[in-house]
């Protein structure tokens, strides 16, 4: 899942490239055509959005793992400006509404249809976050989308299609495991050890994180190494269990303050440690944590908006990637965001196919 689709969305040309970029990946993703069909509906709709009350944004696409598991990704679609925000998100996602002279009004609220799970944040004078998933197959029409206790984005330094980082997660019995790794330098060599990352992760996340890093050690050795933290979440104890080897960041916010969760130098493939700390933490129903690589300037602001906080955590995790970045501080390296959140977190602004 290494590929990723970064459109800058300030004239209309750029819309029928966000919507080539939807098709795409549905291809990479294997979908079939009436949802390759859906996510081209929903990239065109976010974009013109952009566009008619944002004055631009960017548009990002991403494969992510699949809510229930199966086999093969599904395409992940995100919006993201920094406009003038929408003042009642649940007018604005009703058929009819519309603050753009001529428009019929049925973008958000079409989206929100088609999706197979769409999320939607907005901050008057901050902007607007939205996401939308969709899934190979079609949910059931009236079911609530799964909650998904993780979510991500990735993008790649200077537009380029090859990301270097990669996140995932694994639900198995009660742990909740997260996992990112930023392979050494960027381009597809560093996209290889991400993605050889992730491989091995899926057949080891049943493991503590320690040891699943340790396992990546020696599934990493014949590429270039990668920054790889893993997370672990056990339901039945309620607590977070944490290990990383490299410069991947971490942030766990319980109550109303934040902890910074520190990683062991070194380079899983290459240079491993002898002994990796392990950090062991309460884990309740407000707990959030945040892991990311070092594209994220190092002093990002962690988010305290409620709102946000109470959203799906691919919102999360999208907000914290645009508001962390600026022209005044350009990336230098392929950025990646995920989150980490209890099951039970949902929002009003959530879909409901």
């Amino acid at each position: 899942m290494s590929r990723v689709w970064e459109i800058p969305v300030h004239d209309s040309t750029r819309v029928r490239d966000a919507r080539i970029a939807a098709r795409e990946a549905c291809g990479e993703a294997g979908l079939a055509a009436p949802r390759t069909a859906i996510a081209e509906l929903v990239a065109t709709e976010l974009a013109t959005n952009l566009l008619k009350h944002a004055g631009g944004g960017r548009m990002v696409t991403n494969l992510v793992e699949r809510p229930d598991g199966g086999a093969g990704p599904s395409v992940q679609l995100f919006s993201l400006d920094h406009g003038p925000g929408i003042a009642d998100v649940d007018a604005a996602l009703r058929d009819g509404y519309s603050t753009a002279p001529g428009s019929l009004g049925a973008g958000l609220g079409s989206c929100r249809r088609s999706a197979s799970a769409f999320h939607l944040y907005s901050l008057p004078g901050r902007g607007t976050v939205a996401t939308a998933r969709i899934d190979p197959e079609p949910g059931v029409r009236g079911a609530r989308p799964a909650q998904v206790p993780a979510g991500g984005i990735a993008v790649a330094l200077g537009l380029a299609e090859q990301c270097g980082d990669a996140w995932a997660w694994v639900r198995s019995g009660t742990l909740r495991t997260l996992l990112l790794a930023d392979g050494l330098g960027h381009g597809p060599k560093a996209a290889h050890a991400s993605t050889a990352a992730v491989t091995e992760f899926r057949h080891t996340a049943h493991l503590p994180p320690a040891d699943i890093l340790r396992r990546l050690h020696t599934a990493l050795r014949p590429t270039r190494g990668a920054a790889v933290a893993v997370a672990q979440v056990d339901t039945e104890r309620a607590e977070l269990t944490f290990a990383g080897v490299g410069n991947v960041g971490a942030r766990m916010r319980t109550g109303d303050s934040w902890t910074s969760l520190v990683s062991h130098p070194g380079i899983v493939g290459a240079y491993f440690p002898a002994q990796i700390p392990v950090r062991r933490m309460p884990w309740d129903r407000d707990s959030l944590l945040v892991l990311h690589s070092d594209g994220l300037p190092s002093r990002w602001a962690p988010p305290e908006d409620p709102r946000l906080l109470a959203h799906d955590p691919s919102v999360v995790a999208a907000a914290i990637l645009r508001d962390a970045g600026s022209p005044a501080r350009p990336v230098r390296d392929d950025t990646s965001v995920a989150v980490l959140a209890p099951d039970r977190r949902t929002s009003a602004h959530d879909s409901r196919l």
